[in-house]
């Protein structure tokens, strides 16, 4: 099979394509056929030797998330069978091999069936993002543990950097589950992709006051936030309500302004979904399997999250793209459907 490995960390260039054995499948493991492997931040970081710490050491390849069909199935495992469509997640989290390959084997708990008419795109587009937003949009603690439609009801979801991959999932999740959805953005062709990911109203942050905006529409404040940059942490504590949580999915120093934070009893959390708790990863996967095979989640430029498709020959333009900061979902084709 060909696979793409990095024996070093590095710029992109260092992916390169190499013919390895087709893995085995062991009892409670399942062999899955990648049809789409995507890539996200963490992956290129990972790649480029700055990400999460795992205890793993190149060669690796790279990439968490993926979409394809089972190929096969280990002993003891139950509930797929081959041919199943399917998606994975965190498959390169504390092992050398992702999905940037043409089979991956993972534990039966990593592999999730997708309904038929799913397609491999949506499949491709969860893990991370859809996990990071699930996580985010439960931390509250008088909120619901696990979403389906009605458990957001009455509540108001700011998310910030509502064209981005996790801003999108986040903004769909919240709608399903019935929260009133506002979101940032920082262009107008960012706002279209928010307003067609289903946002309430869209807010562009460098056109418009955030707090103003925020308490002309939700007068109480928003229940919670979904923030991307801690550098909004002012801003978000402006637009909080009372009792009100914010959920951080990203690194970077931060500056409290805690008085403020304390007035309001605001509480400030940060998620990592590799790390969350495994009741925290089991009620979010089940969560997002739900509403994917619903129909309640959906990419797509018409979703607000276009896909971006790159042949398995272009593995490091891939990785480019996303280092680069591309608007949409970036995927590598790697076998046919």
């Amino acid at each position: 099979m060909r696979a793409a490995v990095f024996e070093e960390p590095g710029p992109a260039a260092v992916l390169q394509i190499v013919e390895r054995e087709t893995p085995p499948v062991g009892a409670g493991e399942v062999r899955v056929r990648v049809v789409l492997s995507a890539v996200n931040p963490t992956d290129t970081g990972t790649r480029a030797g700055r990400g999460v710490p795992d205890g793993v050491t190149p060669p690796r390849v790279p990439n968490q998330d993926g979409a394809g069909v089972v190929d096969a199935v280990g002993e003891g495992v139950g509930g797929l069978e081959p041919g199943d469509r399917v998606w994975v997640w965190d498959a390169g989290y504390g092992r050398a091999n992702g999905t940037a390959q043409e089979y991956v084997v993972l534990p039966r708990r990593q592999v999730v069936r997708m309904n038929d008419d799913v397609p491999f795109e949506v499949g491709a587009a969860l893990g991370i993002p859809a996990l990071t937003a699930h996580r985010c949009l439960t931390l509250a603690s008088d909120g619901p543990a696990r979403l389906e439609p009605g458990a957001l009801a009455g509540r108001t979801v700011l998310v910030a950097g509502g064209a981005g991959a996790v801003g999108n999932a986040a903004i769909q999740l919240a709608k399903w589950a019935g929260a009133t959805v506002l979101t940032t953005v920082s262009s107008k062709e960012k706002a279209d992709l928010a307003g067609a990911a289903g946002a309430d109203a869209v807010i562009n942050y460098r056109e418009e006051d955030l707090a103003a905006r925020v308490k002309e529409l939700a007068p109480g404040g928003a229940h919670v936030v979904v923030e991307v940059n801690t550098e909004n942490l002012r801003a978000d504590l402006s637009a909080v309500a009372p009792g009100g949580n914010i959920g951080i999915y990203v690194g970077g120093e931060v500056t409290i302004p805690s008085f403020k934070a304390m007035l309001k009893n605001v509480s400030l959390d940060f998620v990592l979904t590799y790390t969350t708790t495994t009741e925290e990863k089991d009620n979010a996967v089940a969560a997002v399997a739900e509403a994917v095979n619903t129909g309640a989640f959906r990419v797509g430029e018409e979703a607000g999250l276009p896909i971006l498709r790159y042949p398995f020959e272009r593995v490091a333009d891939a990785h480019e793209a996303v280092e680069q900061h591309a608007v949409g979902k970036v995927v590598i084709e790697v076998t046919q459907p």
